[in-house]
């Protein structure tokens, strides 16, 4: 549904070019005049006149108003983000357009919440957590299917898919178990790809420091009722440093069909990378190498009758080779490590919605299942690694299902959501977990709105937490799941030039897991941590001077995450758990210098607790605390019609700085490059 917001009032007036047939588009014409037209004349006359030089202002303008009417995934039944009782972070096409960031990774690092532990950079490697979890804690979603890798979190963000063919990021913040099921323990990442019904082509080329490349190569198109989109992407890089080069190839098609019983929707994904791994997971062997290869692929259908019936099936499979010695091994090293994971799943989701609300039930089958030589229980014959000189020896299998309950309930000004996720696991001793939660908001203006929830989430182990064993590491098939209950509250404020929120939270977790060891050890083992209990607050706010001034002034964005582990003292030395952001400060503007010419800057600080054990020539000296680091990013870009020229520069102040012990990140970092769309009327 698309449309122009004239007054910012309760008697408002909507106009519509066509009715948007979305599940929500009722809602948002309650207490508003609705004006509807198939005429494009009528738009336009209902529109006031605007000079060219303007253009650009009145898009940034538009995109706070739309932002309200997204529909999000943040619950069983279809929500409009406007609607939702949760702290929900959009990035939209605009602003990943407008940022110095080529891939996902970075892109998330602009997010006071989330905490992105780059290993790799321009994303080869990520660990990405939200407020205060672990990387394995956060669980990731494309087009809504999880894509979240039983091995471990390393590999949750081998993406088929480049920026360039995503059109939103939607960063659910807190547990999320009765929406997304296990592993949605202190957040969720849904990232949402184009769906163009016009036919275009596109490609991008960006050039920078260090061999840089990035290529895009995607188009959309329709056959009768149906829209294809098919993407491409290389990129490649030698590296900032000693063995940090890489190369990556991804490929990604989707279409939909759309009929009046339902939508029908379909993806694959295929990626393929490989990337030095300089001290990756142990300093004391700094020349590691990795290869991994990614396919991924869905159905759904989205039923439209009265009793809506969403039935998924999905299938991920991830190969991974692990080389600690990229060349000239020890002598007492023999085999690389290998693992190849199956994941496949199937779901169904149905709401109804009456005069009480909405009601959705669902219910979810998902088996993991790896081979590997190093993880699982042996194997009674072993099999061949495929394309590899290579045997798997060990394997194992997990299987979940889910069952959900949920309904929401708009009453006046209030907005209340409850529900239960209850599943059982196989081959655990837990039985039957139930996992309830609820939201509520109070709209107490048409400015201000108040919102509270508690929710809880479980997180079953990755098989490298039970199996791993290594030279440096040893792992634990005792372990326990995490669990864990969080409470928050805050408000939300909207008005046409200034929007944020603040919040407060409280998650109380038990039995969460952390590589640990003694500070004169060298092997790192998993264990169950009795209690972690995190209280924190997040405060954001937005800006929008030109609205407020009609002049061209800078939109402003501002955003801080203040975050405390409440933890025992230990006689132990954490390698993740203890290792949180304490502060974070996100600071953006985004300015129209002159007609088709902006600039966008990022200015990101970071303060970590915790210590890592440092590393000269593979000899450990000792722990050492994280220093507190700020960056700044940077990006100037020229749009007129169809074409797009863009430079782009990456730690500015060239900072030296490790998000993870003795991982060096990269100093200042240029590109520059061209976009180009076609649209065929």
């Amino acid at each position: 549904m698309k449309f122009i917001n004239l007054k910012q009032n309760a008697h408002a007036v909507l106009t519509f070019r066509k009715w948007g047939r979305k599940n929500y588009s009722t809602f948002l014409t309650l207490k508003k005049a609705i004006v509807i037209s198939v005429l494009s004349v009528v738009y336009l006359i209902s529109t006031p006149v605007i000079a060219a030089e303007t253009l650009q202002d009145t898009s940034d303008v538009k995109l706070q108003y739309d932002l309200d009417e997204i529909e999000v995934s943040a619950q069983r039944s279809p929500a409009l983000y406007s609607q939702v009782a949760r702290i929900i972070s959009v990035i939209e096409r605009k602003e990943i357009e407008a940022a110095p960031a080529q891939s996902v990774q970075d892109l998330l690092e602009y997010i006071a919440g989330v905490d992105v532990r780059q290993r790799g950079t321009e994303g080869v490697q990520a660990d990405v957590s939200v407020r205060g979890g672990t990387f394995d804690q956060t669980l990731i979603l494309l087009n809504g299917i999880n894509i979240t890798d039983p091995q471990t979190g390393h590999h949750n963000l081998n993406l088929p898919v480049s920026l360039a063919q995503i059109e939103r990021i939607e960063i659910l913040e807190g547990p999320a178990a009765r929406v997304y099921g296990p592993n949605a323990f202190s957040g969720a990442i849904n990232i949402v790809t184009t769906q163009n019904k016009e036919t275009s082509l596109q490609a991008v080329a960006v050039g920078g420091s260090f061999g840089f490349f990035d290529g895009n190569l995607a188009g959309s198109f329709q056959t009768g009722k149906v829209n294809h989109m098919l993407g491409f992407n290389g990129k490649r890089s030698d590296g900032y440093i000693n063995n940090t080069d890489f190369k990556e190839l991804n490929g990604f098609y989707s279409n939909q069909f759309d009929s009046e019983k339902g939508t029908l929707k379909f993806q694959l994904g295929l990626s393929e990378k490989g990337f030095g791994a300089n001290s990756f997971y142990t300093p004391k062997y700094p020349n590691q190498y990795e290869e991994t290869k990614t396919l991924f692929t869905s159905v759904k259908w989205e039923g439209s009758g009265k009793f809506h019936l969403t039935p998924t099936a999905y299938y991920r499979r991830h190969q991974d080779r692990f080389e600690l010695f990229r060349d000239n091994p020890a002598s007492w090293y023999k085999n690389h490590n290998y693992h190849l994971t199956n994941v496949y799943g199937t779901n169904l989701n149905s709401w109804i919605k009456w005069l009480g609300g909405k009601t959705a039930l669902g219910i979810e089958y998902r088996s993991e299942n790896i081979l590997s030589n190093v993880l699982g229980e042996d194997l009674d014959e072993p099999k061949d690694v495929p394309g590899e000189d290579a045997q798997f020896t060990k394997s194992d299998v997990r299987n979940t299902t889910s069952v959900f309950l949920e309904h929401a309930a708009y009453v006046n000004n209030w907005t209340l959501t409850a529900g239960i996720m209850s599943n059982y696991i196989s081959g655990s001793d837990l039985g039957v977990n139930v996992f309830p939660g609820i939201d509520v908001s109070y709209n107490v203006s048409e400015v201000v709105k108040l919102y509270s929830s508690y929710n809880t989430s479980l997180r079953m182990p990755t098989f490298t937490d039970l199996y791993y064993d290594g030279p440096t590491n040893i792992g634990n098939p005792d372990l326990d799941p995490e669990k864990s209950a969080t409470l928050e509250g805050g408000f939300k404020l909207n008005q046409p030039f200034m929007k944020g929120h603040a919040v407060v939270f409280y998650r109380q977790g038990k039995d969460i897991i952390d590589w640990v060891k003694n500070e004169n050890d060298d092997v790192w083992q998993p264990q169950n941590l009795t209690e972690i209990n995190n209280l924190g607050t997040e405060l954001q706010l937005s800006f929008h001077l030109k609205e407020k001034f009609k002049r061209n002034f800078p939109n402003v964005q501002l955003s801080y995450l203040f975050n405390n582990l409440d933890k025992k003292e230990a006689d132990f030395v954490s390698n993740y758990v203890l290792d949180n952001l304490k502060h974070k400060f996100v600071g953006s503007v985004h300015q129209t210098i002159h007609k088709n010419f902006a600039l966008n800057i990022k200015l990101v600080y970071q303060d970590r607790e915790g210590t890592y054990t440092q590393f000269e020539d593979k000899v450990a000296i000792g722990e050492v605390e994280y220093d507190p680091f700020l960056t700044c990013d940077a990006k100037l870009s020229y749009k007129n019609k169809g074409i797009t020229v863009f430079a782009s520069v990456n730690n500015l102040f060239d900072v030296e700085y490790n998000d993870i012990g003795n991982v060096a990140q990269p100093g200042i970092w240029i590109k520059a490059g061209v976009a180009y769309k076609i649209d065929f009327k």
